[in-house]
């Protein structure tokens, strides 16, 4: 892989989240009739969080401050296992789609630990609600996986995410769109987006993911906000490999339109959150059970 393509792919992994966020927050306001802020508003919120002091409290540990990073570090990680459009992934081996859902994985864990290291009993809250959701979305994550690796042949995650290009999609439509179905789900819950969670939110009693970092500040905040950006724009990859079969055009217009229609997920995202109300917790886990029983029967589709 040339040298040049590992740094476009470092350089969208790395600019791209804050606008994507940004388009997210565009749209929410179009939709309610307001203006809104900038797209480059994500930009500034992150420089401005890196300028303040970080806050501890009496009773954190290194758990707290390292957890920030080592969400940002596997985000970034499992970034690189992913191709963008027609550029391959920078890592790739037989069986990395496992690595990818472990390193999703071990960021979660370590936010987690943050959550109970602090000693709050809301974030322990947020973070029992955050663990008790992974384990639904994780067996979707990987019914999705093997559906692609029946149709590519292969276990390589480059491979099984481009299967769906030409005639491959349109002898195994029924269960991509099923895949689709399901991804899109785990993405809001992993994301912590809406009907899921509401990121905009401010009543603890309610809250996921934001409970689970009311204690971090400055850049600790800024590294917990950057990461979960980034693991939306990987989540759409995934997402965008899926629907979009034109995906094998070649060279930079390929990566033009491949980073175009993430820009146009997120703004699916953000109708999703404008048209539909959070669903209550006792709910969630049935939308959850919907996306595994969605990615699983897109690979009973394929075993005929």
């Amino acid at each position: 892989m040339a040298l040049s393509q590992v740094a476009v792919h470092l350089l969208v992994l790395l600019l791209l989240p804050p606008l994507l966020a940004g388009v997210i927050q565009r749209t929410k306001s179009v939709f309610a009739g307001r203006r809104g802020p900038s797209l480059w508003q994500g930009y500034r919120d992150l420089a401005k969080l890196a300028q303040k002091e970080v806050a501890l409290g009496a009773g954190t540990t290194w758990v707290f401050w390292l957890a920030p990073a080592v969400g940002l570090v596997t985000t970034l990680m499992a970034g690189l296992v992913v191709p963008l459009g027609p550029f391959d992934a920078p890592v790739s081996f037989a069986g990395d789609f496992v690595l990818f859902a472990y390193l999703l994985a071990l960021g979660r864990f370590f936010a987690a630990t943050a959550a109970l290291d602090t000693g709050s009993p809301f974030e322990g809250m947020g973070a029992a609600r955050e663990v008790s959701f992974a384990w639904l979305t994780e067996p979707a994550l990987f019914f999705a996986f093997l559906v692609l690796a029946r149709i590519s042949g292969s276990l390589q995650l480059e491979d099984m995410l481009r299967a769906p290009e030409g005639a491959l999609w349109r002898d195994s439509t029924a269960a991509l769109v099923l895949t689709a179905a399901g991804v899109l789900i785990v993405l809001l819950a992993e994301c912590s987006r809406v009907p899921v969670d509401d990121p905009a939110t401010h009543l603890e009693l309610t809250m996921i993911h934001e409970v689970m970092v009311l204690d971090h500040s400055g850049p600790l905040l800024g590294l917990v906000e950057y990461g979960a950006a980034m693991k939306l724009l990987v989540l759409e990859v995934l997402l965008l490999h899926l629907v979009v079969p034109a995906a094998d055009i070649r060279g930079w217009l390929g990566l033009g339109l491949f980073l175009a229609g993430m820009l146009a997920i997120g703004v699916l995202i953000g109708g999703i959150e404008s048209t539909m109300a959070r669903l209550r917790l006792a709910r969630v886990p049935a939308l959850l059970v919907a996306a595994v029983l969605s990615c699983g029967f897109a690979l009973l589709l394929l075993g005929r």
